[in-house]
């Protein structure tokens, strides 16, 4: 459903600018801040469009003959989406200027309104609507499984790995990452939010680069996908550059989550430690 919508706002802004309607010589147009800043500034926060592919390793072992078939399904999937955001981007620009793009509450919405086709504003609306419905299932779903798993593993409360009878349900961790959802998205912004996702994101990427050189030294038996060197290299430069464009307050806020974290692990370890002895 995302998808269909963001290739409606490319195709309604086509139908406009063929029909005389909007500028695209704005995409050329050097921002005040300058060219650095301003795609550094904008990959922070339009780097939680691609939350969704490292989830994907979690299921990969569910597919046949894994080592061939994900990394192409994996880099296919990455290629059409950059493809669709940079056409997305270039559409949005030439229908509105940039400026009032970054002053809008719902930028795309804005767009599909100046192009003048006529489609119904509630109905892209719902469209958006479903899309951030969709993306936070999935990051609940995520996150759930992630905290189930640290449960299992004995590095979280035993309480959070309890499940359903039939169903298996992590339960526990559906609630408690439930509400600590609820609860941020009182505390914050959704930008800000997205924001801290994307910062916690790429200390996960950085200290998975770091691990794919590591285990590239390691021999196995079985045949599997191999990166060339240079790709984590860049992956380990590319993440310590966005690192220093979060902002103080998701910083500050990403620390409170670590302490939490931290103080989970904490109360583990200690129930542990108290029931051998």
């Amino acid at each position: 459903m995302e998808f269909g919508g963001l290739v409606l706002v490319v195709v309604l802004a086509g139908i406009a600018l063929s029909g005389g309607t909007g500028d695209l010589s704005r995409a050329t147009q050097t921002p005040e801040s300058g060219v650095a800043s301003a795609v550094l500034g904008a990959a922070m926060l339009a780097f939680y469009s691609f939350v969704g592919f490292e989830t994907s390793a979690n299921v990969a072992e569910e597919v046949q003959d894994v080592s061939r078939v994900y990394p192409r399904a994996l880099f296919a999937a990455l290629g059409a989406t950059g493809l669709i955001y940079l056409l997305v981007a270039l559409a949005s620009v030439a229908m509105v200027p940039v400026d009032e793009l970054g002053e809008s509450s719902g930028p795309l919405l804005r767009v599909v309104e100046a192009t003048g086709v006529g489609l119904p504003s509630w109905l892209f609306s719902l469209i958006a609507l479903i899309a951030v419905a969709n993306g936070a299932l999935l990051s609940s779903i995520m996150s759930s499984r992630l905290v189930y798993g640290m449960a299992e593993e004995g590095l979280l409360p035993a309480v959070l790995a309890r499940v359903l009878p039939n169903r298996r349900t992590p339960w526990v961790a559906i609630l408690v990452t439930a509400t600590l959802s609820i609860i941020l998205s009182v505390v914050g912004t959704l930008a800000m939010l997205a924001e801290t996702v994307v910062l916690f994101l790429l200390f996960v990427f950085l200290s998975t680069n770091i691990a794919v050189l590591v285990l590239r030294k390691d021999r196995v038996d079985h045949k599997h996908f191999r990166t060339p060197r240079v790709l984590p290299v860049l992956g380990i430069v590319s993440c310590l550059v966005l690192l220093t464009q979060a902002a103080l307050q998701v910083w500050l806020l990403a620390g409170a989550l670590l302490v939490l974290g931290a103080g989970l692990y904490g109360l583990q370890r200690r129930s542990s430690t108290t029931r051998r002895r």
